[in-house]
């Protein structure tokens, strides 16, 4: 067994790529293009904070975009692409429903792999989040309201960060994170390095060791929901289960759903048109009027 009951790279690969069945070009031309306009549309009303540098390198940059209210919760998204593509730009469409219900949102872009190793892209998500919480003033938010997010390779990035000793490694509170939504995340690395993706992840044994959070305790007490989508392959909702069933066991506020009629990608949608993860990341902020 390479992994779980597969057997082959094949039979990995079939599990583990979303992409079989979509044309990536259309998926891809059309997030590209609803972001542009959403991005216009923040920009026109001089609520857009374009490319903010939260780090030496040059892929460490956001884009936020602010809410009306100052002082405002903030929520910090990172996207997927299976941490070797896409990047900030595709995924503003994602935050206009949260901007309306008065949360200011930082679209996050990283560094993919093969030009940096696995290890760098997980510390610039700190390094965002850490940017964020100690820039709060400067961006308008409150640093006590901040909640995470993540799509696919984001989702996983949301369990390290609540996987990470904030205290220890970066001197901030390690309840610094309100709330995490991880939506069709990847808990456990141990399949990749048998699959399509390893020639440009290039993990070691040590990477599938240290960036799982499936392996890693919880370091953040705060609550958490992860989603994935009911047309998704079976190993996204059985990672799902098992990181849940993880957090419980170290007593993490944690509740999972398989949401519906929806894949991989058409599970994004819920970030828009009154969908359930507006009002998820709003519950994280229940204490202040927003």
């Amino acid at each position: 067994m390479l992994y779980q009951h597969f057997t082959t790279q094949e039979e990995i690969d079939r599990a583990y790529d979303p992409m079989i069945g979509q044309d990536p070009a259309v998926l891809v031309k059309g997030w590209r293009e609803r972001s542009e306009a959403s991005r216009e549309r923040h920009s026109a009303s001089l609520k857009l904070s374009l490319d903010l540098p939260y780090g030496p390198s040059l892929a460490e940059r956001m884009d936020v975009f602010h809410a009306d209210a100052p002082h405002a919760p903030v929520h910090v998204f990172f996207h997927g692409g299976y941490w070797r593509a896409l990047s900030h730009r595709e995924f503003s469409f994602i935050v206009d429903d949260l901007v309306k219900a008065g949360i200011t949102v930082a679209v996050v872009n990283y560094a993919l792999c093969p030009q940096v190793r696995f290890s760098e892209l997980v510390r610039q998500a700190q390094a965002a989040v850490a940017y964020v919480y100690r820039n709060a003033a400067e961006l308008g938010v409150d640093p006590e309201q901040l909640s995470i997010s993540g799509h696919s390779a984001g989702g996983h990035l949301c369990g390290m960060l609540m996987s990470t000793d904030w205290e220890g490694s970066f001197g901030l509170p390690n309840q610094l994170i309100r709330g995490a939504l991880c939506v069709s995340g990847l808990y456990d690395l141990r399949p990749f390095p048998w699959s399509w993706l390893q020639p440009k992840l290039q993990l070691s044994g040590r990477d599938v060791q240290e960036f799982s959070p499936l392996w890693l305790p919880c370091q953040v007490t705060a609550p958490m929901k992860l989603v994935a989508g009911a047309l998704e392959s079976d190993e996204f909702a059985r990672q799902m289960s098992s990181y849940s069933e993880h957090l419980s066991e170290q007593g993490q506020n944690v509740t999972q759903q398989l949401l519906p009629e929806v894949d991989h990608f058409s599970i994004l949608e819920h970030y828009l048109n009154d969908g359930c993860f507006v009002e998820w990341v709003k519950g994280f902020h229940a204490s202040v009027e927003i």
